[in-house]
């Protein structure tokens, strides 16, 4: 092998290994990790599983800068109902729908600044967030509460107040999932959502929110594994060259929305594209389309992950597959964000463009909650039974993180006794999803023993177990309080019915300070 196919080899493994953003296992970097950082490497991807503290995570992130003093370390932190960072206790921010339902821009980009300020201090430079989904389906199962809301302009005004938050605190921001995943009734995760809008809609409403959040300088945008046969009938956004290298990188001029930034895939391991085109041939595809960084590794998390997408880039380029110039300018988009993230995080620690304001998640949530009857509610006078319905998790938020007002309550009202229903389990969301309901209903009334009873639901339009249960217990129980903590697509129910707009740890507590009376 002559020097030069030598230098070409090296520069190919170096810019393969680029455009990866690889998960690992543990709370400390594998010494394979490190290694591929000194080869290239370029972005790590954390996820719930590598966090057990601030303090560890910071730890974690020197470590890294040890070998590679530009790495990304990226993050999928939406706050709200997905979080990495508070994973095992619920976040401290209240997430995309209790902001839209609050409709504050500034209190939308002061969230965003502490969130991303607690990132930055972590040594977390890139986060997979903010959602910019459209939610106009109140069927989808995947979206929801991680939606700024329903309508295009409110969406999009609140994506870039969240972009400037986040990027002033020294985060690249990376808005998702392009071009728009709320029009769907699948999850990605399992299958390829279908959006069967056409052309003039898709601009009117899924591209609004990314039209604004490119035009406002979002440094990164994250492609959605989703068909629009419109725009493409065969491929799905991650790996359509009309969706990204077309549409989305395109100058304004043409049609396009001009994004010159990074454009990252969501997880490939998603069956969207794994059971579609297969690991490796899925991020050739992508890379060839015009995605510049890979996501990989929220379940497949080995070097052995990496080799074997490193070495399919580097095939495709010598088999002709993949041109050699399109893996170079992917390497050198992730490379130039490395540098900006570097630059930023330095010129924000010296002058902050907000105080640190480790309440404002704890303001939002309150300004968000709704509550019906309040005006007729009668505090408890003693513990209260809280039955919280739970419906099959979503994988983006994950099983492992606690939810809802129990233990708040537990602390304001103390002998409070709590129970989780599994409806999936239970009664299942099929014909005999009613008769199930009306079963568990029953049941949580005799495990309340005369006891108030407060029924935690998400998204209970969606789930017609969830919605007969709270039908049993209001007709025996006319004093049961419902707390909605999913979307309010249903009437409101109980002698008192309280909306938060999403799940985490601060709208439980809202939700509680209510039924409490504090």
């Amino acid at each position: 092998m002559t020097t030069s196919s030598v230098r070409r080899t090296d520069t190919l493994t170096r810019d393969a290994l680029a455009v990866l953003q690889p998960g690992f296992t543990g709370t400390a970097a594998p010494a394979w990790l490190l290694r591929h950082l000194g080869d290239g490497l370029a972005s790590v991807g954390l996820f719930s599983r590598n966090i057990d503290s601030a303090e560890q995570l910071a730890s974690l992130t020197a470590q890294l800068r040890e070998v590679s003093p530009d790495v990304l370390v990226a993050i999928d932190e939406e706050g709200g109902d997905v979080t990495r960072l508070e994973a095992r206790t619920g976040s401290s921010f209240p997430g995309n729908a209790a902001l839209g339902a609050v409709d504050d821009t500034r209190l939308t980009r002061a969230v965003a600044h502490e969130l991303g300020r607690r990132l930055a201090a972590a040594g977390v430079n890139l986060n997979w967030a903010p959602s910019a989904d459209v939610n106009s389906n109140p069927d989808n199962p995947v979206i929801g509460v991680r939606s700024f809301g329903g309508d295009p302009d409110l969406v999009a005004r609140h994506t870039v107040a969240y972009v400037d938050g986040m990027q002033s605190a020294g985060v690249a921001a990376c808005v998702k999932h392009f071009p728009g995943h709320g029009d769907t009734a699948v999850d990605s995760h399992h299958a390829v959502p279908r959006v069967d809008a056409d052309l003039d809609t898709l601009r009117s409403r899924e591209l609004v929110p990314f039209r604004a959040a490119v035009a406002a300088g979002a440094k990164g945008v994250m492609s959605g594994h989703i068909l629009l046969p419109a725009l493409d009938p065969t491929y799905p956004g991650t790996v359509s060259p009309a969706a990204l290298s077309g549409l989305l990188r395109a100058p304004e001029s043409e049609g396009g929305l001009g994004h010159d930034g990074l454009i990252v895939t969501d997880g490939m391991e998603m069956r969207a594209i794994s059971a579609t085109y297969g690991l490796e041939r899925g991020c050739v595809l992508a890379v060839a389309a015009g995605a510049d960084a890979i996501c990989v590794g929220g379940g497949l998390s080995g070097e052995d992950t990496v080799l074997r997408l490193r070495d399919a880039l580097v095939r495709a380029v010598r088999d002709g597959e993949l041109k050699e110039e399109r893996l170079a300018d992917a390497a050198a988009r992730v490379r130039s964000l490395a540098e900006w993230a570097r630059g930023a995080g330095a010129a924000n620690a010296a002058v902050p463009a907000l105080a640190p304001d480790p309440g404002i998640g704890m303001e939002a949530a309150r300004r968000a909650v709704r509550a019906t009857g309040l005006d007729t509610y009668k505090r408890p006078d003693g513990p209260v039974f809280v039955a919280a319905f739970t419906p099959l998790a979503n994988i983006a938020v994950g099983d492992e993180t606690p939810w809802g007002p129990a233990a708040e309550l537990r602390r304001m009202l103390p002998g409070t006794a709590t129970a989780v229903y599994d409806g999936a389990a239970r009664a299942g969301d099929g014909a005999e999803g009613a008769a199930g309901g009306r079963y568990l209903g029953a049941e949580v009334l005799r495990a309340a023993d005369g006891r108030r009873v407060v029924a935690v639901v998400r998204d209970a339009h969606r789930h017609p177990w969830m919605s007969a249960a709270l039908d049993t217990l209001v007709t025996a129980r006319p004093d049961t309080v419902v707390v909605e903590m999913g979307l309010p697509r249903a009437e409101p129910r109980g002698a008192l019915h309280i909306v938060t707009y999403g799940a985490a740890r601060v709208c439980g507590r809202a939700a509680a300070e209510i039924i409490a009376g504090e």
